[in-house]
């Protein structure tokens, strides 16, 4: 998704849960719990793949899975609603993590492997304040989790994201206490972020990654809670991001927003907060016009003013929940407020991934809009 918090939740949350099952891996992997920040911020090993060149992404290829980076994620959000107005935000995310380099994994039996999956699934039920998250882990081997170009499939056990026959995308999870399953069709091509897909984060080789979208897929199907079944319509918003990268010393934590605008364009920046008050200068965003073209923003394009806060009464955390959005350079000018204040995942790892609501003004006219915001570190 979008900038570190994919990578770091990858490299630790995949390591860390499944350590239960180190009888599956290689002899030599080592797994092992720490802090988000401190296992990004090591050296990343010389044997993966690296993000180096601008202009790298093909399709259909790039759909599927990239076992030689160490890791990626296939990540989706949107905002969902019924006809008679109840609104739910969802996230459905599957992480891949390489745990050798591929010409390291040597496997004695076909229940070894060196690819491990995750999946964080999330529904926020808007109306009645209350925010369900879940979490499956499980090794890419014998059918068990995995991913594929063409068809484009990425699965963990009966969680998935589908191409159909006619080229839509079903996605379904399902616990005991929600359901999603909902058909995406897209309406734009791939938005390529940074330099033609190649988005860097730091100052050292390599310390990039590939990172493509798919926004403004129309996004109908069902959604439960509970007993109680909700036919709902809305947008959907597909990150792709694959990677061998590490965080720059300093790092404390990153902000990431998604906005759907009601006029057709899209907003998508991500902050990387140092330890001394500062936004990392590889921070950076795209800026998406209805006619999909893309213009690439820095640091220096955007202010973020936090207008509210929530504290975690589990994790102690305090995160925004408020904010105003300037991009001076554009005309805009957005004010947006959680849905739900309480949408942090306390799983592997604790972060807060929950559905927003935007208003405002872009080119003096009033616009709104809906989206995902992504916090860790704070």
């Amino acid at each position: 998704m979008n900038s570190f918090v994919k990578i770091s939740l990858s490299l630790i949350l995949v390591a860390g849960a499944i350590a239960g099952w180190r009888f599956f891996l290689p002899d030599d992997t080592v797994t092992a719990e720490g802090s988000l920040i401190s296992m990004l911020s090591e050296v990343a090993d010389e044997n993966y793949a690296r993000a180096t060149e601008p202009n790298n992404i093909q399709f259909p290829r790039d759909l599927g899975p990239h076992e030689d980076y160490q890791v990626e994620w296939w990540y989706y959000t949107g905002i969902l609603e019924s006809d008679n107005g109840h609104i739910f935000g969802y996230q459905l995310t599957f992480f891949r993590s390489s745990l050798t380099p591929p010409d390291e994994a040597e496997f004695d039996n076909r229940w070894r492997t060196n690819q491990a999956y995750q999946v964080h699934f999330t529904i926020t039920d808007v109306a009645n304040d209350q925010f369900y998250p879940h979490e499956r882990v499980s090794r890419g081997t014998v059918g068990l989790a995995g991913a594929q170009a063409d068809p484009y499939r990425v699965w963990l056990e009966n969680w998935f994201a589908e191409e159909q026959p006619d080229g839509t995308v079903r996605l379904y999870a399902e616990s005991d206490a929600v359901m999603l399953d909902i058909t995406l069709t897209e309406t734009r091509p791939p938005v390529l972020h940074g330099d033609r897909g190649l988005s860097v984060k730091g100052e050292g080789f390599g310390n990039a990654s590939y990172y493509y979208s798919l926004i403004h897929q129309q996004s109908e199907g069902t959604v439960r809670v509970g007993e109680e079944q909700f036919a709902v319509n809305g947008l959907s918003w597909k990150d792709h991001e694959y990677s061998t990268s590490a965080l720059d010393p300093g790092a404390t934590g990153w902000d990431w927003f998604s906005i759907h605008l009601d006029d057709g364009s899209a907003l998508m920046f991500f902050e990387i907060r140092e330890e001394n008050g500062r936004i990392n200068p590889f921070s950076s965003g795209s800026l998406i016009a209805p006619d999909g073209s893309v213009t690439r923003l820095s640091p220096e394009d955007w202010t973020v003013t936090i207008t509210d806060e929530w504290e975690s009464p589990r994790s102690n955390s305090v995160y925004p929940v408020g904010w105003e959005i300037s991009i001076p350079t554009f005309d805009i000018d957005i004010s947006g407020q959680a849905f739900v204040n309480d949408q942090e995942l306390n799983v592997t790892t604790t972060y807060w991934e929950g559905a927003v609501e935007w208003q405002g003004t872009k080119d003096g006219d009033e616009i709104n809009g809906r989206g995902y915001i992504e916090m860790t570190g704070r």
